[in-house]
């Protein structure tokens, strides 16, 4: 037992004190942790002690092509000298390169390490742009990545988010509008066209003296409404929505080339609030819910006096209103008996008994 108890404690000892490094490929270098150096690639010569020649080994071999060594290079600087001014520079090239290895979901993750850790990078307004550029791919339909690798699916969910974190990195960068103007497309692309209109609405208050940006986003605000009253068969308040944002369009941008356009929507609208209020007023005329359907068939007028709905609805009017009156009057009878008869419950009613004080 103390024989192979001695020769295993040698055979440690000899590993420990070899200073030589063994020619494997995956190697640790005490601080940096484990790289990957394949055998024969003399992979030490990428190694650098001070953190601009580091950067300096990274930047070259990225611009030579040599992507996954310009990636261990500046990871290499933000390992080591996390808090040089190179370390701002390696961050980004990090981006750069997963980027360039078309993962974009990374990449857009390294920027956004870089733009946190290192406010004061010098190409800020770059980065923000390039991150920019990733959501747009995906919002033009390009799949997230499973794990990184594999493609997966298109989300406008997580395309939205991306857009939003750019929107947060710059307000009032050039990014900034046309970030937040982003989100509300990749919702309208979810078809949640009332979250579209969330975002668009922002994009016009913030950006309110920004009249080129604040007018689109207020134009397809109303636009979305209308997406969206062309869904609900009868939520007549989103119609109206519509119609109040595009008259405040045409009132804050009447030389705005879209204007016209707008008063045929809103024309459109009101035909299909008429139609709804008509589509109403049958349902309860059916039940010989007279008094509701009358309500409705006037509604019909006040949407739209001119629409094809509105002609019917007159006619209707005219043959339901002596059946109203006479199902009102009834309505109002049965209530007065109901009055009554509880009026004459409570008079009849026998009297609680008067419990006599306990003498003491």
């Amino acid at each position: 037992m103390n024989r192979w108890f001695l020769r295993g404690a040698l055979v440690l000892a000899c590993l420990l004190a070899s200073t030589a490094r063994c020619p494997a490929p995956v190697i640790y270098r005490p601080g940096e942790g484990w790289t990957y150096e394949p055998v024969g690639s003399e992979g030490a010569k990428w190694v650098r002690k001070r953190a601009k020649d580091q950067l300096q080994v990274a930047q070259e071999a990225f611009d030579q092509k040599q992507v996954k060594l310009a990636l261990k290079a500046a990871r290499r600087v933000v390992k080591i000298w996390p808090l040089s001014d190179h370390a701002g520079p390696a961050q980004y090239l990090i981006g750069r390169c997963y980027e360039e290895r078309k993962m974009d979901e990374r990449a857009f993750k390294e920027y956004q390490r870089a733009l946190l850790r290192y406010p004061k990078l010098p190409n800020y307004d770059e980065v923000l742009h390039r991150q920019q550029d990733i959501a747009i791919r995906f919002l033009g339909g390009q799949w997230f990545k499973l794990w990184g690798y594999i493609p997966f699916f298109p989300s406008m969910d997580k395309t939205a988010g991306l857009f939003e974190q750019v929107t947060k990195n710059g307000p009032f960068n050039e990014t900034g509008p046309k970030a937040l103007m982003n989100v509300g497309a990749a919702r309208e692309k979810q078809k949640n066209y009332p979250l579209a209109v969330k975002a668009y609405e922002r994009a016009a208050d913030r950006y309110h003296d920004r009249p080129a940006v604040a007018a689109d986003a207020l134009y397809k605000a109303g636009s979305a409404w209308d997406k969206q009253a062309k869904r609900a068969e009868y939520d007549q308040s989103v119609a109206k929505a519509s119609i109040e944002t595009f008259q405040d369009f045409g009132a804050l941008y009447p030389t705005d080339p879209r204007v016209p356009g707008t008063l045929k929507t809103i024309a459109s609208l009101r035909t299909e609030q008429a139609r709804g209020a008509y589509e109403t007023a049958r349902f309860y005329e059916r039940y010989k819910r007279w008094q509701g359907a009358l309500v409705y068939y006037n509604e019909v007028l006040l949407k739209d006096a001119d629409s094809p709905f509105a002609a019917e609805a007159r006619a209707r009017i005219e043959k339901l209103k002596p059946k109203a009156e006479e199902q009102r009057k009834k309505v109002t009878e049965y209530e007065q008996k109901l009055r009554a008869s509880s009026k004459a419950a409570v008079t009849n009613a026998v009297p609680d008994k008067v419990e006599r004080p306990e003498k003491r």
